[in-house]
């Protein structure tokens, strides 16, 4: 058998098999029950059963060491043998760990906590939060988006476990290195980015952090000293506050965000109104609280989940979700079915440039429709939101890369107290009195897709690459296109890293991101 012919059997086997997968994942996300749960377990199972036949793997393997390859295939045989290689492990680990995920990903969907002994979902929170000066109360609700932490995070600690043998069994140190190795990152190349975020945004984010706590202090009346967590806008403080930045909710409220969105991509030159018809947008109970987008088939089945109510926050969402659905559907249909897909990283670059958008003065003005004049006025608070969301943001990713890091390759320590000196160290907040929690569980990232913060911060500086290179989105129906011809039509024919640099025209580095947060 070619290498070709390879190719082309291996892919004729997965194909239905991740499209069922996907699918049943979907369903069970729109509508978590036991019965989805059930459902999607299989269908991971069967997908997961194919791609551990060691014969086809043995096979991968022998033909990516052949010279002459065509460079089209010899990128099939690399991105099936990232696949193949963490299910190469025990069947019975393989259906615990499916069965298991999904279990804790169904439990978040349909957990929600209380305050004042009312059910109250993520959004109920965010609104206490965001508006409310009863301390108390933003107590309580801080408290409330912890719950789910302490449901299941026993269950995430055996996950942890259950994907830690399977990596042993495949000779890595732990998930963590192994999920690096599959998806093109070279660890020591990462933490070494890590170390350079850290050291650019240490500074101006203390600073930042400082302006920010005396504004709560004299809005709260207590000292700088006294604040804690429910303090700030948002339970994990990863999003920046209106209050050192601009509050958009007066000029978004009755905005209808689907059309919004509609218009956004129509101005760049791309159409997706067919996405926005295949996708679930509203919130409801049993439905997962947060948002995501989702290519079913690689064949044109893009979806978006999102839980949209009125506002900012979702207005920023609905664009960065169908960032990601733009690429999708963009990328180029006449390629193999293997390569109809992109790196993690790059995706969230094109979300992320696009969900800026909604800070963008020629955005508001063109698209969301809020006054030249209130626009001119707004813009040094604009300037001054997007710079404050890049540090929150980035000093996020860095609690995140680290603790999973820890959590994997020390499964049993105390990672209720080291998740708290991480945000101490890196966010700067301070962890409640007597606080003794799993409060790292309450973060859905960790169960459910695990080893990937640091694509949102590589995300983050694949964005500021693309602006440099790329400029406005809005300003005319050729930025689309351009996206198009640059990052989505070649798919996953290129690693991310050279695919960046043939786009922009440099490799990427924190620089631009680092000029954007000097500005």
């Amino acid at each position: 058998m070619t290498p070709a012919d390879l190719v082309a059997d291996c892919s004729a086997t997965l194909q239905p098999l991740e499209a069922a997968a996907n699918a049943s994942w979907w369903d069970a996300n729109v509508d978590a029950s036991d019965e989805t749960q059930h459902r999607r377990a299989e269908a991971e199972v069967a997908l997961s059963d194919a791609l551990a036949d060691p014969e086809a793997f043995r096979e991968i393997r022998a033909a990516r060491s052949e010279s002459g390859l065509d460079p089209l295939v010899a990128r099939e045989l690399d991105l099936l043998e990232q696949s193949f290689a963490p299910n190469q492990v025990d069947a019975d680990v393989r259906r615990e760990i499916v069965e298991l995920q999904g279990d804790i990903e169904s439990r978040f969907a349909r957990h929600r906590g209380t305050i004042d002994g009312e059910s109250v979902d993520d959004n109920g929170i965010l609104r206490v939060l965001r508006t409310s000066d009863d301390t108390e109360r933003r107590a309580e609700a801080w408290l409330a988006s912890k719950t789910v932490g302490a449901e299941v995070a026993a269950d995430v600690r055996k996950l942890v476990g259950l994907r830690n043998r399977a990596a042993h069994s495949l000779g890595y140190r732990d998930h963590f290195a192994l999920t690096l190795a599959t998806t093109d990152f070279d660890e020591d190349r990462l933490f070494a980015t890590l170390a350079e975020v850290d050291d650019i945004t240490a500074r101006p984010f203390r600073t930042l952090k400082a302006e920010l706590d005396e504004q709560l202090a004299h809005r709260f009346a207590v000292p700088v000293d006294a604040l804690r967590p429910w303090h700030y806008d948002d339970p994990f403080f990863q999003d920046a506050p209106s209050s050192i930045g601009v509050d958009l909710d007066p000029h978004l409220h009755d905005a209808d965000l689907e059309e919004l969105t509609v218009r956004t991509f129509e101005a760049m030159g791309l159409d997706i109104r067919r996405v926005v018809a295949r996708s679930d947008l509203a919130p409801r109970a049993g439905k997962v609280q947060h948002a995501f987008c989702i290519d079913v088939d690689r064949a044109g089945d893009v979806r978006v989940l999102s839980n949209n109510t009125a506002g900012a926050r979702w207005a920023e969402t609905m664009l960065h979700e169908f960032g990601h659905a733009a690429y999708f559907d963009g990328v180029g249909r006449d390629l193999p079915w293997l390569l109809r897909t992109m790196h993690l990283c790059l995706t969230e670059g094109v979300a992320m440039r696009c969900g800026r958008l909604v800070n963008d003065p020629e955005w508001l003005r063109r698209i969301a429709g809020v006054p030249a004049g209130t626009v001119d006025d707004l813009a040094p608070q604009l300037r001054a939101a997007g710079r404050a969301q890049l540090l929150i943001f980035a000093r996020w990713v860095l609690v995140m890369t680290h603790f999973e890091r820890g959590l994997y390759a020390q499964p049993d320590a105390d990672h209720d107290n080291r998740w708290w000196e991480l945000v101490e160290r890196f966010q700067l907040v301070q962890r409640p009195d007597g606080r003794n929690a799993p409060d790292w569980a309450a973060k859905i990232h960790i169960a459910a897709a695990p080893v990937y913060y640091h694509n949102y911060l590589f995300g983050e500086m694949i964005a500021s690459q693309l602006a440099a290179s790329l400029g406005g989105l809005v300003e005319s129906g050729d930025a689309g296109r351009a996206l198009e011809t640059r990052v989505f039509t070649p798919g996953a024919t290129h690693r991310w890293d050279h695919l960046v640099e043939q786009a922009t025209g440099s490799a990427l580095t924190p620089a631009v991101f680092a000029r954007e947060l000097a500005s």
